[in-house]
């Protein structure tokens, strides 16, 4: 049998093109999970499927519900498929001075962010354990690493996503599961233009490619980490932000 993953946010942006990486790269089964069912994106997995033979099965819930992520993942289990992969690339935005930010808001965001993240990574990681084998990939951000105005709460959420990776990765390493973060910089996304609508366009300032990522760019190092080529690369923080200055 094919490897199997299990990608998140996958009906745009960056976790779009990680499941198009994942496809054309030998994942034979692939679970492709957003939060809403829409056409576009049914068909867009079956146009995929076709082309490359991939067996990619469309999952829906919301990372802000757990009981959402609870039945969501029923559906998965059911299947009696091993896990490969867990690729958590799902995620929401927050450009708001923390002042201005209500505590409302900062929950959400740590809702989908973090603490979806960890309540399906825990689910997975029951199955991972018994297999005694497994890549999980996070997408955290340069937002959770470097202290710039606006990005508190997101940067804190991805902060303590990143924290998770490298202890959860102490944890379950000796069990043959590798656990990586990786930390983009800005991606062409439409989560990048609700960043530049916000910040204009000083936000590259600090690039030393001076653009934006594209997102096949990130997609590639996430195959990468779940491949086994990266047999041996556990609990690190990838930056994949053009060379920050």
């Amino acid at each position: 049998m094919g490897k199997s993953a299990i990608i998140t946010g996958a009906n745009r942006g960056i976790g779009a093109k990680v499941v198009e990486a994942f496809a054309n790269n030998g994942f034979q089964y692939i679970w492709a999970c957003a939060r809403q069912e829409t056409s576009e994106f049914e068909e867009k997995m079956r146009n995929l499927s076709g082309k490359t033979g991939a067996t990619i099965n469309t999952v829906y819930f919301d990372l802000a519900n757990e009981e959402s992520i609870k039945e969501g993942f029923s559906k998965i289990r059911s299947s009696k498929i091993a896990i490969d992969a867990l690729i958590n690339v799902a995620g929401v935005v927050n450009t708001d001075t923390f002042f201005m930010t209500p505590i409302s808001k900062i929950r959400e965001v740590f809702e989908t962010n973090f603490f979806g993240t960890v309540t399906l990574t825990q689910l997975v990681l029951k199955i991972m354990l018994r297999q005694k084998s497994g890549s999980i990939v996070n997408f955290a951000s340069v937002a959770g690493l470097d202290a710039n105005p606006t990005n508190c709460t997101y940067g804190s959420s991805k902060a303590a996503l990143i924290s998770f990776s490298r202890i959860l990765a102490s944890e379950v390493g000796e069990q043959g599961i590798r656990v990586n973060a990786i930390a983009p910089g800005l991606t062409d996304t439409d989560m990048a233009i609700q960043v530049k609508n916000k910040i204009g366009e000083e936000v590259l300032k600090n690039c030393a490619m001076n653009r934006l990522a594209k997102p096949e760019e990130i997609a590639s190092v996430a195959l990468f980490l779940a491949s086994d080529d990266a047999s041996f690369i556990n609990g690190q923080v990838i930056r994949v932000d053009g060379g920050t200055r």
